[in-house]
């Protein structure tokens, strides 16, 4: 579903991504992980349309987005949620959710200012649903801005799934979570597949990845270092080497 062909990303002399190439399959929760710095975020910017690509390409359902603007890549069906919450505080939970809806009608202005005000009784519907799968339908009326951390976390996936999109690029979902909230992101998150959702996951909670996903790609450097599935990643010595310094020989 998507490909990335020798990516490449540099700032100056920095190369945050070096020649990074992968596939995720429709249906799949795909991992992509990695130390701070490595790369990870720059790669979700890059396949959303936030950063312009130095080199290499990208292919969503075969079709070339490398230099999609991000309305193109959304209007393409790739949604995402940022790794610092980005929500409209000053709208109500559910508004967040309505001006989220990415219907093809909904694309032109005539359609959503008449979908926002005509009171669509599909979008509500589908609002509705979002707001019992997100665990927010008794807050649905509250400013988004006085939620609490793990509900706006909630609230982001939410927003990002009102978009009906293809797939689903969450970038640090489980940040700043207790461990009680990441078991709860971890039964969303198999809901979706189950519901054949596409998922890339960039993710520093090592729990949620290998309990979650199908495969894993990892980063250092910008560069990938292995990929496999979760197995076969806690088992790679450069994987070990990244994260603790270890070739992974003894105890250590």
């Amino acid at each position: 579903m998507l490909e990335l062909k020798s990516l490449s990303k540099h700032f100056g002399g920095v190369r945050a991504v070096d020649g990074l190439g992968l596939e995720v399959r429709e249906g799949e929760i795909f991992g992509l992980i990695g130390p701070n710095g490595s790369g990870k975020s720059t790669t979700v910017n890059l396949i959303c349309g936030v950063f312009p690509v130095t080199a290499g390409e990208i292919r969503f359902e075969g079709r070339d987005i490398t230099h999609a603007q991000p309305h193109v890549c959304l209007a393409a069906g790739i949604a995402r949620t940022f790794q610092n919450i980005r929500l409209f505080g000053h709208l109500s939970v559910w508004q967040n959710l309505w001006v989220a809806q990415n219907a093809l009608a909904d694309r032109k202005s005539a359609g959503f200012v008449k979908r926002w005000f005509s009171g669509s009784a599909r979008a509500r519907d589908e609002t509705g649903a979002l707001l019992e799968f997100a665990g927010l339908a008794a807050k649905a009326d509250d400013l988004a801005g006085n939620l609490s951390f793990g509900e706006q976390r909630r609230l982001e996936l939410a927003r990002a799934l009102a978009a009906k999109p293809k797939m689903l690029l969450l970038d640090e979902p489980a940040a700043g979570m207790n461990m009680e909230e990441v078991g709860q992101l971890r039964e969303r998150l198999g809901a979706l597949r189950e519901d054949g959702k596409t998922i890339l996951l960039v993710e520093h909670v090592m729990e949620l990845v290998m309990g979650v996903t199908d495969r894993i790609a990892v980063l250092n450097f910008g560069q990938k270092i292995a990929e496999g599935t979760p197995d076969e990643i806690q088992n790679d010595p450069l994987v070990r080497e990244a994260y603790l310094g270890t070739s992974g020989q003894g105890d250590a």
